[in-house]
């Protein structure tokens, strides 16, 4: 009996394991280039230096250069879960890959973190990495209401998200997230293919939604 109950536990163990295999994968480590597709996480300035740009005196807030959305970062993604830091050229970006980061990034130090965070794990170089963040975000259009609204809005995560699908021709509302902060609009997050060609379906993503039912979206400076 006791026999028998120990193999059971044994079966339950191992069982549970390959359950919990992808979610488990989340945090740190992960094999470069191994991964089901990318987050293309834009971010909305105005909230970002509201509540901690304008505090640590990031030149992102300054008068005339806080815009509307600006890159937060490229992530790989498992379809459950997510590799960061992988370990991938353990050096530091080179100034020449820096240079493929400028006008995509708001600040180099940004781009620096979301290399060794993401970028690692995306199987490219730094500067390949770079240019792949850089094409994404071409591939969004950022709604003509959002571009540079100059007073504050109040919106529903639903409506900002069916303004991006508007814009976007191919984008649905299961590839794609609208998130919140403080009751203020945080992050708008694009699902897209491993290999950048088109957006996809994350329904974990999708899942992070802001559940307010409204929320501010204030104007940049």
């Amino acid at each position: 009996m006791k026999t028998r109950l120990a193999s059971l536990l044994a079966l339950a163990t191992v069982a549970g394991a390959f359950a919990a295999g992808p979610a488990a994968a989340q945090g740190r480590g992960g094999e470069p280039g191994s991964f089901d597709f990318y987050v293309l996480a834009l971010s909305w300035s105005p909230t970002y230096c509201a509540l901690t740009g304008e505090r640590r005196n990031d030149r992102q807030c300054e008068t005339g250069r806080n815009p509307g959305f600006v890159v937060h970062g490229l992530w790989p993604q498992y379809d459950r879960g997510f590799p960061s830091e992988c370990g991938a050229f353990p050096r530091s970006p080179s100034r020449p890959a820096m240079q493929e980061a400028e006008g995509v990034f708001p600040s180099e130090g940004l781009a620096r973190h979301e290399w060794r965070q993401h970028g690692t794990c995306s199987g490219l170089d730094p500067a390949a990495y770079f240019r792949a963040t850089g094409k994404a975000r071409a591939a969004v259009t950022i709604p003509a209401a959002l571009a540079s609204p100059k007073d504050d809005l109040r919106a529903a995560p639903i409506d900002i998200a069916r303004q991006f699908v508007a814009a976007n021709p191919g984008l649905r509302p299961d590839m794609m997230s609208v998130t919140c902060r403080a009751g203020r609009l945080e992050e708008v997050r694009i699902c897209f293919t491993k290999d950048l060609r088109g957006f996809t379906a994350c329904p974990e993503v999708a899942r992070q939604n802001c559940r307010a039912g409204e929320m501010i979206v204030g104007a940049g400076r």
